[in-house]
């Protein structure tokens, strides 16, 4: 995994295939008004896709899905080995090997592939590694179907051939980070690895996190590595997926050129573990450093597709899923003993694991949550679940179902899934079927069955000291591989050096959102994707935190946060419940500029899903019972805000740029004190001055008419009274940072330093932001731009480390963000610096500028996949004042992009004098490094950002 850790497929299974209720959606898929055949079909009630599945001699598998939506193909390869098949003592193996993969082939010099993907418009190039499995995937535009398939291939084929000691070193290094940015310096991040070994005894492959121990990693030597290869990255180990806008003779044409000559492996040997079987219940207690208590229960329970299996994945949605579901509305709403819930069927070829994560309120007793939850499993394994939360659960995955399947790299992504766990790459339709089958008895009786207190786990995690293993030393990386380290899988051919060129591109087309206003001057925005039918719509109103007093700092969050929480004719629940009926998902939020209310559906559902939204924005209750409920998850949120290093890191940064007494110098959720002063009066005046049609946008994407968007509009919220009296003014004050300085957080014991590196920046709408997006992108925006190349790659300081631009409407921010290994946090600052002084130092050269700049340009349809992605980038670009057409002229900006145009706005906005440094780690070993920089003053300051007194 190269940028943030991902779901594993199988989790994200158990959720999105326990689907009925497919005659009602056969319908809606019958006749599909596309532009784009999908290959998304439904026929006589059965939900499938088309698909051709080529097995190639040398046991290669492909399977070509034809998908002409957009011109945009998914290249998703699965290897059939992860941590199920490491040897003892070599926990992590397989994830490593993931890292090695993406540090070049044998035709391909390390570091060169990511960039070909960028110069070639690649979006989603990753990958990720779960027990059963690891996978590699990027998206291409259409033309680039040759190029996808050499890179590719000689990734499984001659990747092995360019692994020596320096490359071990490096990815060591890399993976050792991201253990200590997603376990060890993540809240909770010890928990589940504690969960597992006690599920899991010594020496069965599930039994260490997927990540490893430091230990295991750095003690991998470079035969493993050789060993690890021969074994399962095989071409006869391994399946393609390709999903997307292509020709199938074409394609089959090409793999067989350049995957059938790879030479075929031994036949890999299944792997065959018995599933443990618990007969008392385990207690194990981990500290770590939170201030919210967790309790965790998790079962061994039936293996993916086995019997048992769907219906637990149901319990899990009945006990767990959401706003509507038994936990939640007993432990957060009902008794608010809880900050959430969260309960999942993960679903594994070895056994699967059913778990219940809790989360409590601060002082609340977790002996009286264990024993409600231990009520709520009993009450299920006696009682079957009622007709209504069958229904909503039902509802609620047959959209997730289909809004998986609207990326083609989802799409590509499941049909793998199915492909390797049963056996058949168009499972899709039987597994539908297994869930239609489910009775509610049967749930009763599957939980009765594996639910027992006598054969589970229970991890309660309590503040204290984070327990970490014994610090293991990290080498010095070798500065070049000894003679006779590499070894070749496969024979060199010539024609694997040559790169080859891209087929003759489709005219690069955005969506266009058509734009009207209702008499009361609601923007309405209808963007049409006939591509499936699903529909999203965002409510986006003008009412952020510039719209905060200064002493009423997160009232504009607290204002949209109880817009779900009840209306003049819904409870809170009753909101809930109707939304999971309609499978809709509800979210409401506030940011800097703007407040939205969002909604997603299937397109029959739409009409009401679409209701209940306008209910919620224009007659919120603010009832003072609910405001209580609100007032005490926001405090627990603070809480929690508290114990994320980068989160910290952030909200310092926000306060020492803007300033005090500016609204977005505070928190979103506010401080303790404003949060317990917020009462009925002030949310009702805020929500009345700044909830006005004249001051909001309804944007609406995906399978619907420009028509049905305007009546739908003027049925709902035609009758939206707009006020007689002005718009109220925002606060339209820049920011009024401190000089230059570098800022300390203590976070005593912490294995990374996270960073804030920022200055004020452009606000939206400058004449040169894509010439400012284009030099970030070269700069830090990229996975290969210059400071995570340098700091990750070369130095392996860092998991990952970016820039970016925040530009708001009358404001804005530059900032370097990213967390380094404790010891190195002053070494890897002076790198970071370095790359910036260079970018300053002279213009791009054609190579890196074209590459960025294509980045940019010809990335852009596959940034437009989603209807949710479509209709939140238009309602941020009306939040923002842009013109209409924002998003449709951004092929000609950015193609308008020059080294010299680049370079100016390097010159201007980026200024190593300016930047404020925001450190948040262990104060006893990085405060020493921060003096030594040179940059001063050096403040330390408090985890809201005020000053700490000597």
């Amino acid at each position: 995994m190269r940028f943030m850790p991902a779901a594993p497929a199988a989790i994200t299974l158990a959720v999105l295939t326990a689907l009925g209720g497919l005659g009602v959606m056969s319908d809606a898929l019958a006749a599909p008004t596309t532009a784009g055949v999908s290959a998304v079909t439904a026929s006589g009630g059965t939900l499938s896709v088309k698909l051709e599945k080529v097995k190639l001699a040398n046991g290669f598998e492909l399977i070509l899905v034809e998908d002409h939506r957009l011109p945009l193909i998914a290249f998703n390869m699965w290897v059939h080995a992860g941590p199920r098949n490491e040897a003892k003592g070599q926990t992590g193996f397989a994830h490593l090997f993931e890292h090695l993969m993406f540090a070049g082939t044998r035709h391909i010099p390390r570091g060169q592939a990511d960039k070909i993907i960028d110069a070639a418009g690649g979006t989603d190039s990753n990958g990720s590694t779960d027990f059963d499995r690891t996978n590699y995937f990027f998206t291409l535009p259409s033309n680039q179907l040759e190029l996808g398939l050499w890179l590719k291939s000689d990734m499984l084929g001659y990747m092995i051939d360019e692994v020596d000691s320096v490359s071990l070193a490096n990815q060591q290094d890399v993976v050792r980070n991201e253990r200590r940015q997603s376990v060890e310096n993540r809240p909770y991040g010890l928990t589940e690895e504690a969960m597992f070994q006690a599920l899991y005894p010594a020496g069965h492959p599930y039994r260490a996190s997927v990540i490893g121990s430091h230990e295991d990693i750095q003690s991998i030597k470079l035969e493993d590595v050789k060993a690890f290869a021969r074994s399962y990255y095989r071409p006869n180990n391994a399946t393609l997926v390709l999903a997307g806008d292509f020709d199938p003779a074409q394609a089959r044409q090409l793999v067989e050129k350049y995957f059938g000559t790879l030479k075929a492996g031994d036949a890999v040997p299944p792997v065959n573990v018995a599933q443990p079987k618990l007969t008392e219940e385990k207690r194990v207690t981990v500290t770590d450093r939170i201030e919210l208590p967790r309790l965790d229960i998790a079962w061994h329970t039936s293996a993916v597709f086995q019997p048992g299996d769907a219906e637990l994945d149901i319990a899990a949605h009945v006990l767990g899923g959401g706003k509507s579901s038994r936990l939640y509305k007993t432990l957060v709403y009902d008794k608010q003993l809880a900050q959430s819930v969260q309960v999942q069927q993960y679903s594994l070829s070895l056994g699967s694991v059913f778990s219940i994560e809790v989360t409590a309120r601060p002082g609340k007793s977790m002996a009286d949550i264990e024993k409600l939850v231990d009520d709520a499993v009993a009450e299920l394994s006696q009682n079957p679940p009622s007709p209504d939360e069958l229904a909503r659960a039902r509802a609620s995955i047959e959209t997730a179902t289909l809004s998986h399947l609207e990326k083609v790299q989802g799409l590509a992504d499941q049909i793998n899934y199915y492909n390797q766990q049963a056996g058949d790459p168009n499972f899709i339709g039987k597994d539908l079927a297994r869930y239609q089958a489910v009775t509610a008895a049967g749930i009763r009786d599957a939980v009765a069955a594996q639910l027992k207190k006598n054969a589970r786990v229970v991890v309660l995690t309590t503040p204290g000291e984070k327990q970490l293993a014994p610090e293991v030393a990290t080498p010095p990386i070798p500065a070049k591989a000894a003679k006779n380290e590499r070894e070749s899988l496969n024979a060199d051919v010539a024609w694997r050096k040559t790169q080859p060129k891209a087929g003759k591109a489709k005219p690069l087309s955005l969506p266009d959102g058509k734009r009207l206003t209702l008499a009361n001057g609601l923007t309405v925005i209808h963007v049409a994707n006939p591509g499936l039918p699903l529909v999203s719509a965002s409510l986006v109103v003008r009412a952020g935190q510039t719209a905060n007093a200064s002493d009423r700092p997160g009232l504009s969050s607290f204002t949209a946060g109880m817009l779900q929480q009840g209306t003049q004719t819904r409870t809170a629940q009753q909101i809930a419940d109707e939304a999971a009926a309609l499978g809709a998902s509800l979210t409401t939020g506030a940011a800097r500029d703007e407040a939205r209310i969002e909604v997603g559906s299937l397109k029959r559902n739409f009409a009401q899903s679409l209701a209940l939204l306008a209910d919620v924005a224009l007659h919120p209750a603010f009832s003072e019972g609910e405001i209580a409920r609100q007032q005490n998850q926001r405090l627990a949120a603070l809480a929690q805000q508290r114990d994320q290093a980068p989160a910290v890191a952030s909200v310092v940064a926000n306060r020492v740029i803007y300033g005090e007494g500016h609204p977005l110098a505070q928190a979103g959720l506010g401080d303790e004190a404003s949060i317990k002063a917020t009462d009925a009066g002030a949310l009702r005046q805020f929500w009345s001055t700044y909830y006005r049609p004249d001051q909001a946008a309804l944007v609406v994407a995906g399978d619907i008419s420009e028509s049905e968007v305007k009546a739908l509009a003027e049925q709902l919220f035609g009758g939206w009274q707009r006020p007689g009296t002005a718009a109220p003014a925002l606060n339209t004050a820049g920011p009024s940072p401190a000089a230059a300085r570098v800022v300390l957080v203590d976070k005593p014991g912490a294995p990374q330093t996270a960073l804030a590196v920022v200055s004020t920046g452009p606000k939206a709408g400058t004449a040169d932001a894509s010439d400012i997006k284009v030099q970030n992108a070269a700069l830090g925006g990229l996975f290969t731009s210059r400071i995570n190349t340098q700091l990750r790659e070369v130095k392996g300081y860092t998991y990952g480390i970016y820039s970016v631009y925040t530009m708001n409407r009358d404001s804005g921010m530059f900032g370097i963000r990213g967390s380094v290994r404790t010891d190195v946090t002053g070494a890897a600052l002076v790198d970071l610096f370095k790359e910036v002084d260079g970018m300053r130092a002279k213009p791009m050269g054609a190579a890196e500028l074209n590459r960025v700049r294509n980045a940019q340009l010809l990335a852009l349809p596959g940034l437009f996949d989603t209807n949710r992605v479509v209709a939140s980038t238009y309602a941020s670009e009306w939040a923002l004042g842009q013109p209409a057409d924002s998003i449709t002229s951004l092929p000609r900006k950015y193609g308008a992009v020059t080294a010299a145009s680049a370079y100016k706005a390097t010159r201007t906005y980026v200024d190593p004098a300016s930047l404020i440094v925001v450190a948040v780690g262990d104060k006893a070993k990085v405060l020493p490094q921060l003096e030594a920089l040179g940059r001063k003053p050096v403040e330390i300051r408090d985890a809201q950002g005020a000053p700490v007194k000597p």
